[in-house]
């Protein structure tokens, strides 16, 4: 079995100090790079998070202060890691509500700008919940027939993902071979921000997914309350959230404005 790529599909999964898409870093991240004549690429880093990893995240992983303390930090690794997955599709286990969100903040904190807008995201769990309802582990075994004897590290999860994916397009005659069609099917909801503050209408109008206006479409939000978007651009929402809300008021003002502006934003507040 092989993927039907039109580009390179990026297979990933991080290992983190928490679950906290704003606060939280990566501690691990491994890649698969799968090109589309089949060819692989592969890479592993543990990373010095800059921050305590508390002792029960420790227990799941198994990374703890000391085995990260030599270890380069994101913000070394980031243009690196940018390089790798540049012009390609993405692909995890719950990587559309965490590991690309997550990906994303990283990134931003080091500088360089992330955006989803010529990627597509396939989302092995979400696919694997649709059709069976089970976890990574399970997943590997109802799939694969194999014990993920190694799971919770960065690199185990990621094969175990690209196997299960693979296993999936060929159990499953509905689940055609191509990205588009698995970027489809890895959404519940059509998300602006990925992190699923922002989403998209029926009309691709990007709404709120929480709180007083929820549902409410944001254009509309911040005409109303203009002291809305300067309190989620200063709260604590992830970086790529609050990119997304600047291109929104950007475009009703008519202004283009880079990175850096939120960049500065966010070294303030450190």
């Amino acid at each position: 079995m092989k993927l039907n790529l039109k580009k390179p599909i990026v297979f990933f999964d991080l290992e983190t100090t928490g679950i906290n898409i704003a606060k939280d870093r990566i501690v691990e991240i491994s890649i698969l790079k799968i090109l589309p004549n089949g060819n692989k690429e592969s890479k592993t880093w543990l990373v010095n998070p800059e921050m305590e990893i508390p002792k029960e995240v420790t227990e799941i992983h198994g990374i703890d202060n000391e085995k990260v303390v030599t270890e380069p930090t994101f913000n070394e690794l980031a243009s690196e890691v940018s390089k790798l997955i540049e012009g390609c599709d993405l692909a995890g286990f719950n990587s559309n509500r965490f590991d690309i969100p997550l990906l994303a903040e990283e990134m931003m904190r080091a500088g360089i700008d992330f955006s989803m807008k010529d990627r597509l995201a396939i989302d092995v769990q979400t696919i694997f919940h649709k059709k069976e309802q089970r976890t990574l582990t399970a997943g590997y075994k109802f799939y694969c027939d194999k014990d993920l004897t190694d799971a919770h590290s960065a690199e185990a999860d990621t094969n175990a993902t690209y196997e299960i994916l693979l296993a999936q397009i060929e159990k499953y005659d509905d689940l055609e071979n191509n990205m588009e069609t698995l970027n489809e099917f890895s959404h519940h909801k059509k998300r602006a921000d990925m992190a699923g503050f922002v989403l998209f209408d029926e009309d691709e109008n990007e709404i709120f997914s929480f709180g007083k206006y929820k549902g409410r479409k944001v254009v509309d939000v911040f005409k109303e309350n203009k002291g809305y978007f300067n309190w989620m651009s200063n709260a604590d929402f992830p970086l790529y959230t609050k990119k997304v809300l600047k291109e929104i008021m950007d475009k009703m003002q008519g202004k283009n404005h880079s990175l850096e502006d939120l960049q500065n934003k966010f070294n303030k507040k450190l």
